[in-house]
């Protein structure tokens, strides 16, 4: 089988595969395609990949004949041959018409981010290894776009408080926030509706806020879920009190196939004092706040609102490194020892990762989001 590998388009930086991850399929007699400079925004060369056992090729070459074609973002996939299997982050439940089309064009999609929650599923959890950059890479980002200081300092010419921040969400990013923005020195106080996750923001050395009355989350797969009305009442009253005492917010709450739960609104946000700073992480399904724009860094009456989903991307080298460890470990359940395809649909793993296969929206979901005659 042949295993071909795209480069990316700009903004996006990351490579699908990394020269040592190249190297562990060459050994399961996997030929590998790289487009040529694939991994040059992550800074691995042509001839690293070259050393690792791999061929550099043009896209065409690689659309035209790899029977696996690698690439993260949906957007960078093109016309390749028919029953070719398509591997990247493909958001499915955002984009039913864009599956919809691959699968009448007979491509086998099996997309990353539906990769199960479980704890056989880790190693290949895309999302979470992701999010663990984005979460740190979010608090240095807050610590260079905001005004003062994030620890205490007593000097000579008098003392300084420490940033407070408030953290909304306790999944991997929030987690890694949490963890970062301490260690900078920060007080820190988190909001999630899962009480479960309170010992583990504890121990990080954050305080919890609490808000009774929360819908179970126990088997969400570490998102959030929709709260009743009067939930989201407490959680707003609640969350605006801490909010308006807060210098950085960092927001990370999104629901799989749902606009992302607005968490802080407008005039929460006139509450904040100036030259606060919110870093919202869910911009890509909407934002966590009223005001977030996609991409965009905005400034309302003093507070600065930076919308970016992509962060993972700003630590190009070792975001590939990990997400190529995940798509490694998830083809060795669909690869046999010959190095060819081998799908076992028993598998939860592979069964809740694939989209469409031979001609057909396999997935639940996201064929009910598309028309019976796209299906």
């Amino acid at each position: 089988m042949i295993v071909g590998v795209l480069k990316e388009q700009a903004p996006e930086t990351r490579v699908s595969l990394v020269p040592e991850v190249v190297a562990a399929l060459v050994k399961m007699s996997v030929v590998v395609w790289i487009e040529q400079g694939a991994g040059i925004t992550a800074f691995f060369s042509d001839q690293s990949y070259i050393d690792a056992g791999a061929a550099i090729k043009s896209a065409q070459e690689i659309r035209s004949g790899a029977d696996m074609v690698l690439t993260i973002q949906s957007s960078n996939v093109g016309e390749v041959k028919p029953g070719t299997v398509l591997m990247g982050v493909f958001q499915p439940l955002f984009n039913p018409g864009l599956i919809s089309s691959w699968s009448q064009k007979g491509y086998s999609i099996f997309s990353l981010d539906t990769i199960p929650r479980t704890t056989r599923a880790q190693s290949m959890d895309v999302l979470s290894s992701q999010a663990n950059i984005a979460g740190y890479k979010a608090v240095l980002l807050a610590a260079y776009q905001y005004s003062r200081y994030f620890p205490m300092f007593m000097t000579a010419a008098g003392s300084i408080p420490p940033a407070k921040v408030l953290i909304l969400g306790a999944g991997v990013a929030g987690l890694q926030a949490i963890a970062t923005s301490r260690r900078l020195g920060a007080v820190v106080e988190v909001f999630d509706t899962r009480p479960a996750v309170k010992e583990e923001v504890m121990s990080l050395g954050a305080k919890f806020v609490e808000v009774e009355g929360a819908a179970d989350a126990s088997k969400a797969g570490g998102y959030a879920v929709q709260q009743s009305a009067e939930f989201q009442q407490n959680q707003r009253d609640k969350i605006h009190e801490h909010a308006k005492k807060s210098d950085i917010i960092i927001t990370t709450a999104q629901i799989p196939g749902m606009k992302a739960p607005i968490l802080i609104t407008k005039a929460m946000i006139e509450d904040m004092r100036d030259g606060s700073v919110i870093i919202d992480l869910a911009s890509v399904t909407g934002g966590n706040t009223d005001l977030t724009e996609n991409d965009k860094t905005i400034m309302h009456k003093g507070v600065t609102i930076i919308g970016n989903s992509a962060l993972a991307a700003t630590a190009s080298s070792d975001a590939s490194k990990l997400y190529s460890k995940n798509v490694l470990n998830f083809a060795k359940l669909i690869i046999n020892k010959e190095g060819g395809l081998n799908l076992n649909f028993e598998d939860d793993i592979v069964k809740g990762t694939c989209i469409a296969f031979d001609g057909k929206i396999v997935n639940e979901r996201v064929a009910a989001l598309v028309t019976p005659q796209a299906v």
